[in-house]
C-alpha cells in the first residue's frame, strides 16, 4: 500500500470584503483593536483612547488595567504617520497619572520617544511626546535615561518651537534634568543658554518663571555663568528687573543675579548698567518680603569679593541691612543676617555695623524661635567680634553673653558652634569672662564636648582655652567632669580639634591638680603618641606636654629622667623610677595602696609639720629603733633631744587614746616624715647664716652625704647597703612608699633629689638640676 500524499496547501484568498464600520462601546473593545493590522482602526482606538483618557484619571488607570500601556508605546514607532499621532496623543495624556508614569518606568519607552522627538517634525507629536517626557523626567531614573539617550539636544532645539505648548513642555524636561550636575554642564555646551534667555520675553508666564528657574540652576556653573555673561544676559535680567510690568519676575530673575554676582566681572557689569543700585532699591521694596530676600541674597554674593565692598560701603549697604534686621518676615531677617557675616569680614563694615547700633539689633534676634534665624544670628555675632573687641564688648552691653550661654544648650549644632566661638572671643576681657562664667558656660561648654560635630568641638575647645586664664574656670571645669572629655579629645585626628584640646590641656595645667588629674585620664600617654607621629605632632602638643610635666613634677621626673633648676621640689614629689615609654605613671595614693613588691621603692617628699599618717598605726614604727634613734642623734641638735623625746611621747599618747577608724571612712594622706622636717631646720641653721655660696654648697653637701651615710669610696660602694636598707624601711613600712627623710643609707640617686629638696628651703640661688641617672 503506497504511502499518502499531502495535499497542497491553499492560497489566501486575494479578494477583500465590504468596508465594515467596526462601533466599539466599550473600553475593553477599544483596547483590543489596538492588536489589529489595519492603519484605519488603529487610528481610530488611539483616538478614542484619547479621549476616554482625557476625561480623568479614573479613565487612565482603567486603561492601564486592560493593558492599553504596551501596545500604545509600540505603535508610536508605526509606519503610519497619522497612527503614530494618535498613539502619543494617547501615551501622552495616560502618563500625567502617577499610574501609569509607574507602570511607563518599567518598559523601556525613552529610547524611541527621544527618537521620533528628533525626527518629527509634526507639531503634535512634538508636543504629546514632551509631555509623556516632562512627566517622566520627575523621576531620577528617567532623567539619566534621557541625558543617556541624548534626550537634551532635542529638548533644547525645541526652545525654539513656534508652538508654546511645546517650548513649557520642553522647558520642564530640561528644568528637572539640571537638577544635576551633568545635565546643568550639558545644557551650557550644547547652545542652551541663547534660547533659555529668549524665552523671558514669552507672551506666557509659566513659560518666564520655567525659564528663570532654569537659569538659576545653570548658572551655578562657572563655565555656564560666563557664556551667560558673553551673551547679555544681564542686559536680559536688568530688563526684567527695571519693568514694573515684570514684578512677578522679579524674584526668580535676583536669584538668578545672585548666582553670577560671585564672579566679580559680573558685578562690574551689573554696576556699569545701574544694577546695584536697582539692588539697593529693592533691600527697601516695602511689603514685599520675597523680592527684599533675594535682593539681601544678592548683597551677600556681592561682599564674597573684597574689590566689591568698597562700593557697597559706598552704597551705605549696613545702614539698609540694619534696618531690615528689625522686618517681620523670618526669611528676610535670616538673610541679613547671612549678609551681615559676610561683610564683618571687613573692618569697615564690622565698625559701622556696631557704630549703626546693628550690634544689639542681632543680638535681640537670639530670642526669636525660628532655629535658622538664631543660627544665622549666632553666625553673625561670631564674625562680628572675631578680631574686635569693641564689638565684643558691644554684645557684652546688649546682654548677648547670657543669651549665648543659653545657645549652648540647644539642640541645632550649628548655633552651639557659632555661640561658643562668640564667647570665646569676648572672653578675652576679664570683666566679660567673669560675667560668661557666672551664667554656667563652663558646665554647658562640658556638655558641647560630647558633641561628635566637629566645629562644635573646635569652637567649644577654644573658648575653654580662653577661659582657663580664670582660676574658678579651671576649678568649675574640674568638679564639671570635663577633664576626661577633654583628654579625650587628643585621640581626634582632625588637625583643629587636636591643636584646640592642646591649648586648652596646657591652660587648665597650670593647676596642679587639674594638671594630676589629666595624667590620670591617661594625658601624657596621648600626648606621647601624638608626638611621635609626623603627620599629627605640633608646637600646640608639645606645648601641652611641656605644661602637663611642670605641673607635675613627679610624672616628669619619670619619663625625662631630669628635673630644670627651675623645677622647685615640694610636698607630694615622688620618685617612682625611670618610666619606659608609653606607660602610664601610677599617682601616689595608687602606688601606696598596692602591696609590697621587690621592685625598688618609691621615694616620696613630704615637709607638712602636722601629723597625715594613713597608714596603719602599728606600721609607724618609724622605720626601725635602731635607725630612728641613729638617725635622730645625728640630725637632732642636743638641746633639742629632750624637747623631741617629749613631743614624741605626748604623740604616742594621743595615738593610744584615739579611737581606730574605719578604712572606707579616712581619705588617703601621705605618710609623716619627721625626719625630714628635722633636716631641713638644721640646714636652714647651718646653711643660711653662711655668706659664701661656695661654702653654702659645700656646707650643704657634706649635711646631705651624713645624712645618707656619709662618704664612700667607689672601690667600696658594692659593700655599701643601701639596697638592704631600703628593703627593710620597705618591710617596717609595709608600704612600697618611701618617706625620704628616713632613708640613712642612701646612694647618689637618693643624695641628689635630697640635695635639690634642701636648696629650696636653704636659698634659692642655689637650685640646681636634677638628673636621673
Amino acid at each position: 500500500m503506497g504511502k499518502k500524499t499531502k495535499k497542497e496547501s491553499e492560497t489566501p484568498c486575494k479578494e477583500t470584503i465590504e468596508p465594515l464600520s467596526v462601533e466599539g462601546k466599550t473600553p475593553e473593545t477599544v483596547v483590543l483593536l489596538l492588536s489589529s493590522p489595519e492603519e484605519d482602526i488603529l487610528v481610530k482606538a488611539c483616538e478614542a483612547i484619547h479621549t476616554f483618557a482625557e476625561k480623568g484619571d479614573e479613565n487612565k488607570v482603567s486603561l492601564l488595567g486592560l493593558g492599553a500601556l504596551e501596545p500604545l508605546c509600540q505603535l508610536i514607532t508605526y509606519n503610519n504617520k497619522l497612527v503614530r499621532r494618535n498613539a502619543f496623543m494617547a501615551l501622552g495624556i495616560m502618563a500625567t497619572n502617577g499610574e501609569v508614569k509607574s507602570a511607563l518606568k518599567k518598559i523601556d519607552v525613552i529610547p524611541s520617544i527621544i527618537d521620533k522627538l528628533s525626527l518629527e517634525d509634526d507639531v503634535v507629536v512634538q508636543e504629546f511626546a514632551t509631555l509623556c517626557l516632562a512627566s517622566l523626567s520627575v523621576d531620577f531614573i528617567c532623567k539619566v535615561q534621557i541625558f543617556d539617550n541624548m534626550g537634551l539636544p532635542p529638548l533644547i532645539q525645541l526652545l525654539s518651537s513656534a508652538d508654546p505648548d511645546v517650548k513649557k513642555n520642553s522647558l520642564e524636561i530640561i528644568f528637572n534634568l539640571v537638577q544635576d550636575h551633568q545635565s546643568r554642564v550639558a545644557v551650557h555646551e550644547f547652545g542652551g543658554i541663547p534660547p533659555l534667555l529668549e524665552l523671558l520675553k514669552s507672551d506666557f508666564p509659566v513659560i518666564q518663571h520655567l525659564a528663570l528657574k532654569t537659569l538659576q540652576n545653570v548658572t551655578t556653573d562657572k563655565d555656564t555663568r560666563n557664556t551667560f555673561r558673553e551673551v547679555q544676559g544681564f542686559d536680559k535680567l536688568m530688563d526684567i528687573l527695571c519693568t514694573m510690568d515684570f514684578s512677578d519676575l522679579h524674584a526668580d530673575a535676583l536669584q538668578v543675579v545672585a548666582n553670577c554676582l560671585s564672579d566679580s566681572e559680573s558685578f562690574q557689569l551689573i554696576h556699569m548698567d545701574g544694577g546695584l543700585t536697582r539692588l539697593m532699591e529693592f533691600l527697601l521694596t516695602p511689603n514685599i518680603p520675597q523680592i527684599q530676600f533675594h535682593a539681601v541674597k544678592c548683597i551677600g554674593r556681592v561682599a564674597q569679593s573684597s574689590e566689591n565692598v568698597t562700593l557697597l560701603h559706598e552704597q551705605n549697604v549696613e545702614k539698609v541691612l540694619v534696618e531690615l534686621l528689625s522686618v517681620a518676615d523670618i526669611g528676610v531677617k535670616t538673610a541679613t543676617c547671612e549678609a551681615v557675616s559676610v561683610l564683618s569680614f571687613y573692618l569697615a563694615s564690622k565698625n559701622s555695623f556696631r557704630d549703626l547700633g546693628g550690634i544689639p539689633a542681632v543680638v535681640q534676634l537670639l530670642n526669636n524661635e525660628s532655629l535658622v534665624l538664631r543660627e544665622a544670628a549666632t553666625q553673625a555675632l561670631s564674625d562680628l567680634t572675631h578680631g574686635s573687641q569693641l564689638n565684643a564688648f558691644a554684645v557684652y552691653e546688649a546682654g548677648g553673653h547670657k543669651l549665648l550661654v543659653q545657645q549652648l544648650c540647644g539642640s541645632c549644632l550649628g548655633t552651639v558652634a557659632n555661640s561658643a566661638a562668640t564667647l570665646g572671643h569676648m572672653a578675652a576681657q576679664e570683666v566679660m569672662r567673669c560675667s560668661i562664667l557666672s551664667h554656667g558656660a563652663v558646665q554647658a561648654l562640658v556638655e558641647a564636648l560630647q558633641s561628635t560635630d566637629t566645629q562644635v568641638l573646635v569652637n567649644t575647645t577654644q573658648c575653654l582655652a580662653v577661659l582657663a586664664t580664670d582660676a574658678e574656670a579651671r576649678a568649675e571645669l574640674q568638679s564639671a567632669g570635663g577633664l576626661p572629655s577633654l583628654v579625650c579629645l587628643l585621640h581626634s585626628h582632625h588637625k583643629k580639634v587636636l591643636h584646640n584640646a592642646c591649648l586648652a590641656i596646657n591652660a587648665f595645667a597650670c593647676d596642679v591638680p587639674a594638671a594630676v588629674e589629666m595624667c590620670k585620664f591617661g594625658a601624657l600617654e596621648m600626648l606621647q603618641e601624638v608626638n611621635s607621629s609626623v603627620s599629627r605632632r605640633s608646637r600646640f602638643s608639645e606645648l601641652a606636654m611641656i605644661s602637663l610635666l611642670n605641673s607635675n613634677l613627679s610624672v616628669k621626673y619619670s619619663l625625662t629622667g631630669c628635673l630644670s633648676s627651675t623645677d622647685v621640689i615640694s610636698d607630694g614629689f615622688y620618685d617612682a623610677g625611670q618610666a619606659r615609654a608609653g606607660q602610664r605613671i601610677l599617682t601616689l595614693e595608687e602606688m601606696s595602696e598596692q602591696p609590697v613588691n621587690e621592685h625598688r621603692p618609691v621615694i616620696v617628699v613630704n615637709t607638712a609639720a602636722e601629723e597625715t599618717v594613713d597608714v596603719p598605726e602599728e606600721r609607724q614604727s618609724n622605720a626601725s629603733e635602731t635607725d630612728t634613734s641613729i638617725k635622730a642623734e645625728r640630725r637632732t641638735p642636743r638641746k633639742k633631744k629632750k624637747d623631741n623625746k617629749q613631743k614624741d611621747e605626748q604623740k604616742d599618747e594621743q595615738k593610744d587614746e584615739r579611737q581606730p577608724e574605719s578604712p572606707t571612712e579616712k581619705p588617703w594622706r601621705m605618710m609623716d616624715d619627721v625626719l625630714l622636717q628635722v633636716l631641713i631646720k638644721e640646714a636652714k641653721e647651718s646653711i643660711i647664716p653662711l655668706s659664701d655660696e661656695r661654702e653654702q654648697c659645700a656646707a650643704l653637701a657634706r649635711l646631705v652625704s651624713e645624712a645618707m651615710g656619709g662618704a664612700e669610696e667607689m672601690e667600696k660602694l658594692h659593700k655599701f647597703p643601701w639596697v638592704l636598707h631600703l628593703s627593710e624601711l620597705k618591710f617596717q613600712l609595709q608600704s612600697n612608699v618611701v618617706p625620704i627623710g628616713m632613708i640613712s643609707k642612701g646612694i647618689y640617686c637618693h643624695r641628689a633629689l635630697l640635695f635639690k629638696l634642701l636648696t629650696s628651703y636653704v636659698k634659692p640661688l642655689l637650685w640646681h638640676p636634677l638628673r636621673m641617672i
